[in-house]
Parts: structure tokens; sequence; C-alpha cells
């Protein structure tokens, strides 16, 4: 004798099993699955029935799910009388077919990211294949073989190979980013605050081993030796990307800031704005063109610079600093102007002005308790590395204040003792007057930073914009664009609904409707939704919802 059973699990969910009786002991003939709400467990149910059904399983339908007779009507008897022929034969019993599941899908999931990229503004790119490239890369990036299979999962009927090949030669022919580019400027613009931008660049390597005039080997952070170009992207402040730019992998960072911004300066007819860089963007020309251009610049300065712009501060005032404290000054443009640099000889510090200051930059140095712990840990590290090297009882390349003379290696003691007076010190430069931006908010905006760099984190992991198998330059910028466009999708995602991308998709992708097949009638189940998921549902749905 067999039964289905439903036993609740330790997790909380439903198990359904199939068992029989034998000598009258029950065992355990199969486990059909475990369910989480009621749309799975009538799945499994339905297959746990369809399987005791099953002729290769003998004599195990048990009758759990009653066939229903149809009736029928009779017709009237021919015969009269009271005592007329009852020998009528039986009616028919026609049985009622057992349900199917046809297909299952999420769904829901494709419509809430369909529903994101719609708000964004990107219907405005009139193509339905290039919207699902976008969204299969969102949800799981893989290959362009590969993307039929996500967007089934999703219930998506794909575009033929030839067709996407086609649609990612559009996408560069055409002016796909150009479009892409001003929705996002536009969504910016009417959700936030665009008279400040952030901008940073990373580096993408390829599966190659040569060269050609886009994939060169370069500078790479990772040390890779791989041919590799060079990506700057630009975002507002809350880190919604708004241009992305694609340069020769051998391409010196500093020379990628000015195209980038003049390129989105002159889409957009922009006369004022602020462009955030870090230090690594420092250089006179790139300050100079910016400044040529009418941008104001906020750029994280080197502690190399700090002795000569605090050299008034360390004369009147030591090098004791308090927590948050800020220093106004100025720092050479150069290096080799008069007015470059503060009076040692007077105790006020200079106020930057562009006409008395030709040869000066504005210049704004914080200190903070909590950075010069860092630091002075960080120090501490390489001076002891340094002692082991002249000790010779570490063989490595020369590291930081050891210094060699006449063949002989020894502590570089005066380096190391001005590092320290600098322990907390954070240097910025910029062109904009205190008048305009106080010290705090210059400090403040630089350390919105981060915001860029959590965006390559994302399309570096979250969207696997990298390693790139495209050959051509064509195709390089297609996939650029498609990342870019996701990437916008993402963090739109994630600024409505104040999680995570990686943590919307595991919320959201286990929710699979079902259609099924009842007595002849196709109908489609939709999922079963706790708060949370509302919650996320309705939060995606909200176009000014920013958090």
């Amino acid at each position: 004798m067999a039964w289905i059973r439903r036993v609740r699990t330790a997790s909380g969910a439903t198990a359904v099993q199939i068992a029989e009786s034998v000598a009258g002991r029950r065992r355990i003939v199969r486990h059909v699955g475990s369910a989480r709400d009621e749309a799975e467990l009538g799945l499994l149910m339905e297959e746990a029935n369809r399987l005791l059904a099953d002729d290769r399983q003998g004599v195990l339908d048990l009758g759990i799910t009653p066939a229903v007779p149809k009736a029928v009507l009779l017709p009237p008897s021919t015969q009269a009388g009271l005592f007329a022929s009852t020998a009528i034969p039986p009616p028919s019993r026609q049985m009622v077919p057992r349900p199917r599941v046809l297909k299952s899908s999420s769904g829901l999931l494709y419509d809430a990211l369909a529903g994101v990229y719609s708000s964004l503004g990107f219907d405005v790119v009139d193509d339905e294949v290039f919207r699902d490239l976008v969204i299969a890369r969102v949800v799981e990036p893989t290959s362009l073989l590969d993307i039929d299979r996500v967007l089934a999962e999703m219930g998506r009927v794909s575009a033929s190979l030839s067709t996407r090949k086609r649609t990612l030669r559009r996408a560069r022919e055409g002016t796909y980013r150009d479009q892409i580019a001003t929705a996002c400027f536009n969504h910016a613009l009417t959700s936030g605050d665009v008279s400040l931008v952030l901008y940073d660049v990373t580096t993408l390597y390829f599966e190659a081993d040569t060269e050609d005039e886009l994939r060169k080997v370069g500078y790479s952070k990772e040390r890779r030796v791989d041919p590799q170009i060079v990506v700057g992207l630009l975002v507002d402040r809350r880190g919604f990307p708004l241009e992305i730019g694609c340069y020769e992998g051998n391409k010196a960072e500093t020379l990628t800031i000015v195209p980038i911004v003049k390129a989105f300066q002159a889409r957009h007819n922009l006369a004022d704005m602020v462009v955030v860089a870090d230090a690594g963007m420092l250089s006179s020309s790139n300050l100079k063109d910016l400044d040529n251009a009418g941008l104001r610049f906020i750029v994280g300065s080197r502690a190399t610079k700090a002795p000569k712009d605090l050299e008034s501060h360390f004369r009147w005032h030591g090098t004791a600093f308090t927590d948050g404290q800020l220093i106004d000054t100025i720092t050479p443009r150069t290096g080799h102007h008069k007015d470059a640099a503060s009076n040692p000889k007077t105790k006020a510090e200079p106020v930057w002005d562009p006409d008395r200051h030709p040869g000066s930059w504005r210049a704004v140095w914080a200190y903070s308790t909590k950075r010069s712990v860092r630091d002075t840990k960080t120090l501490t590290l390489q001076e002891n590395r340094a002692k082991a090297v002249v000790a010779g009882e570490k063989a490595a390349r020369t590291p930081r204040f050891v210094k060699t003379t006449n063949g002989a290696q020894t502590l570089d003691e005066k380096a190391l003792a001005r590092a320290r007076r600098l322990v907390g010190l954070k240097g910025y430069v910029t062109n904009i007057p205190a008048g305009l931006m106080p010290a705090c908010e210059v400090t403040a905006s630089y350390h919105d930073l981060w915001q860029v760099e959590q965006s390559f984190r994302m399309s570096k992991t979250d969207l696997r914009a990298r390693p790139m198998f495209a050959r051509t330059r064509d195709a390089i910028e297609a996939h650029l664009t498609i990342v870019f466009t996701a990437l916008a999708v993402s963090r739109a995602v994630q600024n409505r609904t104040g999680l995570s991308l990686r943590r919307v998709l595991r919320t959201l992708k286990p929710l699979r409707s079902a259609t099924v097949e009842i007595n002849g009638i196709t109908t489609t189940i939709p999922p079963a939704l706790s708060p949370a998921e509302t919650t996320i549902l309705n939060a995606l749905q909200d176009p000014t919802a920013r958090h």
C-alpha cells in the first residue's frame, strides 16, 4: 500500500514523499522534493500523483485525487405505464484529465528589471533584443551563445544567435551609447545632482596572446601581462553612470580624464560643473586643461607635497593636529613659481585667489585620527621590512626607507621621520574659491569617490565585464555599451531598494510562476509573495525612490 505524505522539515519547508507500508512498517519509497510556498507545493504534489499513476509503479493509484464524473442527462422514457421496463443501460462516465504543469519561469524577475529599464528612459533605443541582452547581463552574465538559456529561465523566447550578433553591430554602428548616456543624464538630472561628477579608471584584460591597436600590454595594478584596455567611467555623486570611454591599454591614466569630461560637457552643453578624481589624475597639464575648459575640479593631492604646502603651519603650530582639523592654503601648480607656496614667515595661511596666485591652486589639508592610526601602522610595517632588508634577514627588492650608498644599504632615517610627521594628513587640490565652497565641503565631495569605485567593482564582479573575449574594436565597444547600460540598471536597483544587486536577484529569482492546464484550460499561476518580496517589487516600480 503506497501513499503521498507531506512532512515539515527543520528549515521550515514542506517535503513531499511517496511512502508504502510493508509488513506493518512504513518505508519511504521516493523523496519528490521540498517546497517553500504553495506554488511549489502544488507542483510537487502533481509530480507525486504522476508517479503514483505511472504504470511502471504497479497498482499505486489510491484515488488521492478522485476522478470527477461528468453528469449525463437521461432522455425521457419512451415506454408508458407504471411497470415500464427498467433495463436502461448505465450512463457513460467521462473522466476529467489530470492537471498538467506545462512550464514554469522567473517571469516576475524579468518584468521587474524591464520596468526599471523602461523607467530610466532606455526604451528610446527601440530594440527589444538589446533590452534582453542588458537584462540577461544583469541577471547572469554569460556568453552571447548562452544568453538564450538565461532568458528562457525568465520565460522569454530569445532571438537567434545571428540576430543577437546583428544587434551588437547596431549597438556599435548606431547611436545606442549616445542615447543611453543621454537617458542616464536626464535621469540623474531629475532625481539627483549633476553639478558634481566623479571620475575614475580601470583596466579590463583579454584572454589573448597578441596585441593590436587597442588591446595593448600596459600598467596593471594586478601585475598582469595580458593585453588590456583602459576604461574611464564618469558617475554622479550617487554612483549612477553618466559616461564611459575606452582607451588603448598602454595609455596613461592621467591622459583619459580630459577627453571623457569634455565629451560629457559637449554632449549636454554644460558650462559649469565640478569634476572629482583621485590623486592618480593629478598632473599639471590635466588641471590646466580642465581649468581652461571652464570646469572646476577637486583632485587628491600627494603626501609628498605636504611639507611645502604646510611649511608655515609647521613653523608656527608644530606637527600636532586635532581630529578633523582643516588647513586651507595654496599649492604650486608646477613648483617653479615664486608665489606658489605660503610664506613661512607669515602665520596666517594665504587665501587662494586665481588673480593674486596665478602660479598656484587652492589646497585643503585635513587631519584624521583614524587615518593617523592606519598610517602609523603601515609605516611601522614598512620600517620593519626595511630593517630586515638592511640586516640581510630578508632578500627582496629595495623597499621604502632603504637607501644604498656605495653598495651598502642603510635605513633612511630622515625619510622615515618626514613620513611620520605627515601621518593622518590628506590633501585636496582644487580651483574652487573658498567663497564658493568651504574646505569641509571640498573634503566631503572627494570622499564620494567610493561611489565610482563601487560601480567599477560591480561591473567587474556582478556584471563580469572582464575578462573579455571580443577581438575587434567594434565588438569591444558594443560589449562596453551593454555593460554600461546594465550598470545603470543595477545601480538604479540598488538605489531604489537599498539592497545589493546580488541580494535582490537572490530574493526574486526563486519566485517562479507556473503555466498549468486544467480540464483543457491553460492558465498561469503567479508566485506567492512575502511582505519582504512585495516591498522590493514596490520599490523597483518607484522611479523616485532613492535611499
